[in-house]
């Protein structure tokens, strides 16, 4: 049956129009985009003015901080991903003009015009950037981003005043790893390194996969191909293995490991980096190999003892199934205690068998996270910051120490933010044009208690610490 043939005119002319009208709104919804890119850029520039004039010796970064911060509270986002986002709007508005202008006209779209940026990122010359985005703009006018993309970076070589063996060395510097939170007790890991060490890297993961599938395939008769179907050489061998009897091979089946290729690999990879040897790095002593991984994880007793399903917490932020906090539990050589109020939640105190730096603990558990607005960075790799400053007399106390991340450690003491500490914890941020924000400390991951209903869980995600 052929998709539309029973259409009726007034039916196909309806499509015709919502298709000019989704195109319309695309093309409004970048153009808007691009005008935003402006905004962010014009906010960088007034920043860097500021500093210019002041003669700042730090080249405006405290200037950018300032004003993203500025943005980002505004905003009700992370002023770190408010200045990612003001450095790529400069970028974008000062080395590629066209290829802005193009988007502000509605003729491509963001993503077009992303990609024709990150592949010309290294072209130096003006005149080589302007004459690549022509070339680019045009072809996007009419093509998907991804094909925009793979002729991009063919086009961005021809320019390239570089042999590619300088700009592999100076990208080599860029090298890193990272971890984006996911849902359901989930996160994802990341590693940005040379071409062929992580390709064979996941070469390395594939082949001992697809050994773990073949050896597990091979306990089934000749049932080769059917027992490993993602892995693709599964099909081309052939196992010499005597049929077993039908009791037998339903056993066989049972005992089968069911994980697909993609799980395998992931399972391993997680393995080898949790118990592996690191040989080519390691010192005489064998210090790295004696280091293990740690996290910080938050469980509710109740959850421990079966009486509640309230799920544990990975810094404060990411939820854990009861089997993974409760094997954690059992394995941890310590845990720290937070006492809780049985009724509001709010933190009474922390402590823990073996005596350490208490204050600190209760302040991290306490915070939980940096205390500036919309920031997430983990109190744990945080600074402890004296609201009052110590030098002119204030005390060391959890009434006037809060977690800051060091980007708004330097922040708060280095520009015109102010902050202000209350009772409870609570944080006031006066922003440089007077804007006020109030940041609370996130409620704790504990079980409260009502009249009526007797034991449950908080039903308000941000329920206020009083």
């Amino acid at each position: 049956m052929t998709a539309l043939v029973d259409a009726t005119i007034e039916q196909v002319d309806a499509l015709g129009a919502l298709t000019e009208l989704v195109v319309e709104i695309e093309r409004t919804i970048s153009s808007l985009q691009a005008v935003r890119d402006g905004m962010l850029a014009v906010g960088a520039r007034l920043a860097l003015e500021v500093a210019e004039q002041a003669g700042h010796p730090d080249y405006g970064d405290l200037a950018l901080r300032t004003v993203a911060a500025e943005f980002g509270a505004a905003l009700r986002v992370s002023d770190r991903t408010v200045q990612r986002r003001m450095a790529a709007a400069s970028f974008l508005v000062e080395r590629f003009p066209l290829v802005w202008q193009a988007q502000g006209a509605g003729r491509i779209t963001a993503n077009h015009a992303r990609v024709i940026v990150d592949a010309g990122e290294h072209l130096q010359n003006p005149a080589d950037r302007d004459a690549y985005s022509t070339q680019l703009v045009e072809f996007a006018e009419s093509e998907s981003p991804n094909r925009v993309a793979r002729l991009a970076r063919r086009v961005a070589e021809r320019f390239q005043p570089r042999p590619l063996d300088e700009r592999h060395r100076d990208a080599r510097e860029q090298r890193r790893v990272w971890v984006n939170d996911l849902t359901d007790g989930m996160a994802e890991l990341g590693v940005l390194g040379p071409a062929t060490l992580v390709h064979g890297a996941y070469d390395r993961l594939t082949q001992m996969a697809q050994v773990l599938q073949r050896a597990d395939s091979g306990t089934v008769g000749n049932a080769v191909s059917e027992a490993a179907p993602s892995c693709p050489d599964a099909h081309t061998e052939s196992v010499a293995v005597d049929a077993p009897d039908a009791g037998d091979a339903d056993a066989d089946a049972d005992a089968q490991d069911p994980r697909t290729i993609d799980q395998t690999r992931c399972d391993l990879a997680l393995d080898l980096l949790l118990t592996g040897a690191p040989t080519g790095h390691d010192t005489e002593g064998g210090m790295l190999t004696a280091i293990t991984g740690e996290v910080s994880v938050t469980v509710p007793v109740l959850t421990l003892l079966g009486q509640d399903t309230t799920p544990a917490e990975l810094d404060g932020t990411i939820p854990v199934d009861a089997v993974t906090a409760k094997t954690l539990a059992g394995a941890a050589s310590g845990w720290d205690r937070v006492l809780t109020h049985p009724v509001t939640g709010a933190i009474l105190t922390v402590d823990r068998y073996r005596p350490t730096a208490d204050l600190k603990r209760h302040l991290t558990a306490r915070d939980q996270r940096c205390r500036f607005p919309a920031c997430g960075y983990p109190a744990r790799n945080s600074d402890l910051d004296h609201t009052q400053d110590a030098a002119l007399g204030g005390p060391t106390t959890d009434t006037n120490l809060g977690a800051l991340c060091r980007r708004h450690h330097t922040l708060k003491h280095h520009t015109p933010w102010h902050v202000e500490h209350h009772h409870g914890g609570i944080y006031t941020w006066t922003s440089p044009t007077g804007r006020v924000y109030t940041d609370h400390p996130p409620p704790q991951n504990t079980v409260t208690f009502t009249e009526h209903a007797g034991i449950e869980p908080d039903s308000d995600p941000h329920p206020p610490p009083w």
